[in-house]
């Protein structure tokens, strides 16, 4: 394995650092929503960016070093992804305005980067201590893409509700509404808590959790302690600007834990194969090395892309997957205009985009509507939508929407 020097190192670090204070000065601190054009540019950006490095990688470290960078890098990824659609309930649970959606979700990845970059170490640590760690992050992979399997995102969508969470809601006794994006304001004369810094929580909090799945995914891809910090911090510098990007079509990607699943599933039996090559375990094989057939990073990095591209394709062309995305953007849309949203031009906005994806739903196939008619909350929440615009429209607080 070749080592990374000390000033690559801090250099990489500077680097990081750096991008992170960049997103929260010129993007963050103002509290605004990104429009499609910004979060596509930012998205794309990133990602370039994080490319450029890996090619960098492949140059001066080689195709081995190249390849692993790689194989983590787009798997990491993925796994945000997957992520994005827990934040998005987390958002919809807390009634986080749109407006400042960004300050919580960069603190979360300032949250997840240090959290994560402290399980690499450990995890750096035991295995260069313990060779039966391998076995332990294998069954935990196999364990995780079981799960994977067996999830089933109701239609509601339930946000989640760890310990983490009911822990800050517990101890974290703040206002009911917002005061922009401050974590403190001022309510009958007292300084109180604003319910920002709890969705803050809330957010850095679960993707610790998710953490403890994905830091034994890239130590199963390569065990270079810079590479898997390298690509861990480069799938989360552009989940931000992707979040914006992709929030519509989160719902549209209906085989993702499928393809996750067996992404995962192949890291954990690699994991397994290379434990066997290193074992020293007593009750194995009387505690000598088993000589089996590892599979090459390389084989890794073409599964684990194929298998994305498949899921994803598949998803974007199923029509339950077109369905549920229906659905959901209307439940979320309605939901921002009647309880979210104090902007008068931005509640007409949502308005439009409620009233699109009310027309999206009228195109669905009969036997996805009948399914949607029956969503007595669903259909109650539209009414209510439609009942209140109606109401705003007549008292000159809203435009009545366009005919053309």
């Amino acid at each position: 394995m070749q080592q990374v020097s000390g000033v690559v190192w801090v250099l990489t670090v500077l680097g990081i650092v750096g991008l992170l204070l960049f997103d929260f000065f010129f993007h963050v601190r103002r509290a605004h929503v990104p429009k499609l054009r910004e979060a596509a540019l930012w998205t794309s950006l990133y990602v370039s960016i994080a490319i450029l490095f890996g090619v960098g990688v492949w140059v001066f470290g080689g195709s081995t070093m190249g390849a692993e960078y790689f194989a983590g890098y787009v798997t990491e990824e993925a796994l945000s992804v997957d992520n994005l659609f827990v934040f998005l309930l987390l958002m919809s649970s807390f009634k986080v305005p749109r407006a400042d959606q960004q300050k919580v979700l960069l603190f979360g990845i300032v949250v997840s980067l240090l959290a994560r970059t402290g399980f690499i170490l450990v995890g750096a640590a035991l295995i260069n201590s313990f060779a039966w760690i391998f076995y332990l992050f294998g069954l935990i992979l196999l364990i995780t893409a079981g799960n994977l399997l067996r999830e089933k995102h109701d239609e509601e969508g339930e946000p989640p509700n760890n310990f983490i969470i009911r822990l800050a809601r517990r101890f974290l006794h703040t206002s009911d509404k917002y005061d922009g994006d401050k974590l403190f304001t001022y309510q009958d004369g007292r300084r109180v808590l604003t319910p920002m810094l709890l969705v803050m929580v809330a957010i850095g909090g679960t993707d610790i959790l998710f953490a403890l799945d994905s830091i034994p995914a890239i130590f199963g891809l390569t065990q270079n302690v810079y590479l898997v910090f390298t690509a861990t911090a480069f799938s989360l510098l552009g989940l931000r600007q992707l979040y914006f990007l992709i929030d519509g079509l989160l719902d549209r990607l209906v085989y993702l834990s499928y393809g996750l699943a067996a992404i995962l599933a192949l890291i954990g039996v690699k994991l397994v194969l290379h434990a066997l090559h290193e074992n020293n375990v007593p009750f194995i094989n009387s505690g000598d090395p088993v000589h089996v057939t590892e599979i090459p990073t390389v084989v890794s990095l073409a599964i684990i892309i194929g298998v994305l591209v498949i899921t994803v394709v598949a998803s974007l062309l199923s029509p339950k997957g077109r369905a549920r995305t229906y659905v959901s953007n209307a439940r979320r849309h309605a939901n921002e205009f009647l309880d979210i949203e104090t902007d008068p031009a931005y509640c007409d906005e949502i308005f439009h985009r409620l009233l699109i994806e009310e027309e999206n739903l009228r195109q669905l196939p009969e036997r996805y509507r009948a399914r949607i008619r029956q969503q007595d909350e669903l259909m109650d929440l539209l009414r209510r939508a439609h009942q209140v615009h109606d109401e705003r429209v007549a008292d000159g607080r809203c435009f009545a929407p366009s005919t053309t």
